[in-house]
């Protein structure tokens, strides 16, 4: 027995009628509103982060050349951009390529819940750089707010450990600006909104990792 064959769920009289609701039209208007502030705030980034991003490539691709490993570290969504940088490098980005030696401080949960329990949650990345880190890597330390306790720490050693720094930030930069050396590079993101920070921060991770290819392989 052959059944009913099922309309399109956006076909039926229910979907227009929600379509049609103050409710959803509110919506609407909010998505509409967070892709038009994304994109400003993106075109406004360019003008103050194209220089210091092409910088920082080039200081990763130095990192990499001299067989140093680039170490990322942040909280929350700056810890997935952290695997996701990784990631990237590790694997691929959108060419073909050998792996590139790059290591996210976030994924091991042993090692991190250990320096918790035993120490305090601001030291579980910089114990790791301590541990780790060598005078030909570089740190990576993502931190929307440029005040985050453990990313901070993770600065001081990797400045110990003589590894070079690049910040990526927002709101000011926070506690991190103040704590940089001159020849780190800071890429602050001129927001004081977390979500509209993060945005830009995948963006130029992506920049980071195109200009890294770039630079190892060039032109397509």
């Amino acid at each position: 027995m052959k059944g009913k064959i099922q309309q399109p769920f956006s076909s039926s009289p229910l979907s227009h009628s929600k379509l049609e609701s103050p409710v959803t039209m509110d919506l609407i208007n909010r998505i509409n509103q967070h892709f038009t502030d994304s994109a400003h705030l993106k075109l406004q980034a360019l003008e103050v982060l194209a220089d210091p991003i092409a910088a920082a490539a080039e200081r990763m691709v130095q990192c990499l050349m001299h067989e140093g490993k680039i170490m990322a570290c942040g909280n929350g969504g700056s810890a997935a951009d952290a695997q996701h940088f990784a990631a990237e490098l590790l694997n691929r980005f959108e060419r073909e390529r050998p792996g590139l030696a790059a290591l996210a401080l976030t994924t091991d949960t042993s090692t991190i819940t250990s320096i918790a329990n035993d120490y305090t949650y601001e030291q579980i990345f910089s114990k790791q750089v301590r541990a780790l880190g060598q005078s030909n890597d570089l740190l990576l330390a993502i931190s929307t707010s440029g005040n985050s306790k453990n990313v901070l720490e993770a600065i001081h050693a990797a400045h110990d450990r003589e590894l070079s720094v690049i910040a990526l930030t927002g709101n000011g930069g926070g506690q991190i600006a103040e704590t940089l050396y001159h020849s780190d590079i800071h890429l602050c993101v001129p927001s004081t909104v977390t979500a509209r920070i993060q945005e830009v921060h995948l963006l130029t991770l992506h920049c980071l990792c195109d200009a890294i290819d770039y630079s190892l392989l060039g032109a397509e």
